[in-house]
């Protein structure tokens, strides 16, 4: 049961329930029980949506999944993440820090570092850890593009081989290769569709005043999953309500946001601040506007790949 799956007495009482607050919420260094007793691999989820990749599905102040999770990973300087896959797409996105993403396949390893904003979608079935080797910690939002994703398959956990092993992802000395778009290596030509360097990608400008980085979906990393998406909104820039037949998640990772609700005439609003979210469902009018001084800065993830259909207008 998640803190949604009640009746709300109001509108407000709705969208208060589907608000995860950061100053509410607790980093859970247990979160991951692989970890346990292994002090190198230790890492603490923040969970908003779903349990990601954590087996703890039962906690209640998490806001009901659906097409995917979304939580926050902190990773302290010399801690790695041990090399494992999923069966479906899982996003990392880095807010702030350099973090290491290594890629497995047969003992060879490719190496990417990531820095602020930028992200890797790890692909299906492909082996991947990663680790911080920076001299600052690691925080980054997590999204598992599934509802309730199967358990992490492990390929090189230090209870199963040398933890020298383990740390490279389980390459020998002499297989780790670096990241290179240009290079002919088959795992760095498959990596190289996978990541995205914010500084790379375009800046679409809609109508309606704010802008967009696309990071998954047209225009961005091919996916059958989730759209996910960087928008920017300058001061005094909102837009008029709008729905969706899947639903969509604001994360603020600067500046504050106002996300607003309205049902049979009446409206509601909650304005969130740096890592706080609304997860909107299905079929709900709302939208959303920047009565700060300063701009903003929104991940956002939708619950479909599909091409945006949204005809977003100016308030």
């Amino acid at each position: 049961m998640t803190v949604q799956d009640k009746d709300f007495a109001t509108l407000a009482d709705a969208l208060k329930a589907h608000t995860g607050r950061f100053t509410d919420k607790k980093f859970d260094w247990k979160a991951f029980p692989s970890n346990v007793g292994y002090d190198d691999l230790a890492r603490a989820q923040m969970r908003y949506i779903g349990a990601g990749g954590s087996p703890k599905v039962g906690d209640t102040s998490t806001l009901k999944p659906e097409h995917f999770t979304l939580s926050l990973i902190y990773k302290e300087p010399g801690r790695y993440a041990a090399c494992h896959s999923h069966e479906i797409e899982e996003s990392f996105l880095i807010i702030n820090g350099a973090l290491i993403v290594g890629w497995e396949k047969d003992g060879e390893v490719v190496e990417v570092n990531l820095g602020p904003k930028d992200m890797i979608l790890n692909a299906r079935e492909i082996g991947h850890g990663f680790r911080v080797d920076g001299v600052e910690p690691v925080m980054m939002s997590i999204s598992v593009d599934v509802g309730k994703p199967l358990p992490p398959v492990y390929h090189y956990h230090p209870k199963d081989c040398a933890p020298e092993l383990a740390r490279t992802f389980g390459a020998e000395p002499g297989k780790t290769l670096k990241f290179d778009p240009e290079g002919d290596h088959p795992l760095q030509k498959l990596m190289t569709k996978y990541v995205v360097r914010h500084s790379e990608l375009e800046t679409h400008w809609e109508d309606a005043g704010f802008t967009r980085k696309i990071y998954c979906g047209p225009g961005g990393v091919e996916t059958d999953t989730c759209r996910k998406e960087m928008l920017g909104v300058p001061s005094r820039v909102g837009v008029k309500p709008f729905s969706r037949d899947v639903e969509d998640a604001f994360l603020v990772l600067e500046g504050s946001l106002i996300v607003g609700w309205e049902e049979d005439g009446e409206t509601v609003e909650v304005e969130l601040g740096p890592r706080d979210l609304v997860q909107t469902p299905a079929g709900r009018k709302h939208w959303f506007r920047n009565n700060g001084a300063g701009h903003a800065t929104v991940w956002y993830v939708v619950g479909t790949a599909e091409p945006e259909t949204v005809k977003f207008e100016a308030l």
